[in-house]
């Protein structure tokens, strides 16, 4: 049953993944503008423009051209960029190392903070305690993840100057990275300097990106834990002696979090989403700050591999969320 299940997750994946690659070179390939013109001088003949539409192929027909961009695709080539004149697989693949970190950390944050107020909401719970924390998760979810930007960067950065409000990392500091991922380098390499310098510019953006998870997860998983805490194994636990938090933490923790999985899975994809408006806010150096240049500079190959990249994380974790929560839940796995 759980092979079946994993074969159609992944026929799925690849039934997924090729509708969004015709979708985004559709959209894309349709929207109005000349990339090609765009790209030369004011002064630029009908020749300049006719040779460098033939060499980027944009003198085919679109099916013609979705063959030819999918099967370069299927290979690893996703064209060249026409503002940069680079791989497009190359500018990427340096810019995901910053979006991956940057998406890892808000995570972690939203889990322990949302955990955090969960457990107090339950152990608290029918009291002014658990009110308070249901209306301040309440607030903190109705403020978009760009706006509490904003909110950090006028408090930390312009009232109480604590933070920076740019860049990734300390530009003073000198370090030869290889692999573009600052804080797992610098930790195996011991420049806990670099790990620091990027953990503080990397707090604010993850924050913001992170407090709505975190009340989304706080409310799911607070009302998990209260239906937990009403099933006779936890009524039994307390006849044993167990203290109201060791039966949080010891027995009811572990069933609540199953069905809280699923939306840190699902919202996580959204998280990385978020990040192309929240990369821009603080001028970071990752993948969604690269994809509104793209968009601005009209740069097709470049937008056609940023999305892809966007949809391909997306669907995969998506993928591990659902094989996941099968493997975890036996009724899932056996039914």
């Amino acid at each position: 049953m759980l092979f079946r299940t994993v074969l159609i997750r992944l026929l799925t994946t690849v039934i997924t993944l090729f509708g969004v690659a015709v979708v985004v070179f559709t959209l894309v390939r349709v929207a109005p503008g000349n990339p090609i013109a765009m790209m030369l001088p004011p002064g630029a003949t009908d020749e300049d423009i006719a040779n460098l539409t033939a060499l980027y192929g944009f003198d085919k027909s679109l099916p013609q051209q979705f063959v030819i961009w999918l099967g370069g695709v299927l290979h690893g080539d996703f064209g060249t960029s026409i503002t940069l004149r680079r791989p497009v697989s190359e500018l990427v693949l340096s810019r995901l190392p910053a979006t991956l970190e940057l998406s890892v950390m808000a995570l972690f944050i939203a889990v322990a903070l949302g955990g955090l107020v969960a457990v107090l909401g339950a152990r608290r719970r029918n009291s002014a305690t658990e009110v308070g924390l249901d209306l301040t998760s309440g607030a903190v979810l109705s403020i978009p993840d760009f706006l509490w930007g904003l909110i950090f960067v006028l408090i930390f950065g312009v009232l109480w100057p604590v933070l920076s409000i740019s860049g990734r990392i300390d530009p003073r500091i000198e370090f030869d990275f290889t692999t573009n991922y600052y804080v797992v380098e610098g930790i195996l390499r011991g420049r806990f300097d670099v790990v620091g310098s990027t953990l503080a510019h990397m707090l604010m953006p993850a924050m913001a990106l992170a407090l709505p998870l975190a009340a989304m997860i706080a409310q799911l998983l607070k009302q998990n834990l209260k239906a937990e805490l009403l099933q006779d194994y936890t009524t039994l636990s307390r006849v044993r002696g167990f203290t109201e938090t060791a039966v949080i933490l010891r027995e009811a923790l572990r069933n609540a979090a199953l069905p809280t999985l699923a939306l840190v899975g699902v919202q996580f994809t959204f998280l990385i989403g978020g990040t192309v408006i929240v990369e821009r806010l603080f001028a970071y150096e990752g993948l969604g700050n690269m994809a509104i240049d793209a968009v601005i500079n009209r740069d097709l190959p470049l937008i056609q591999g940023i999305v892809m990249l966007f949809a391909a994380l997306f669907i995969v974790i998506n993928l591990a969320v659902d094989l996941s929560y099968t493997f975890l839940n036996p009724r899932l796995r056996h039914g």
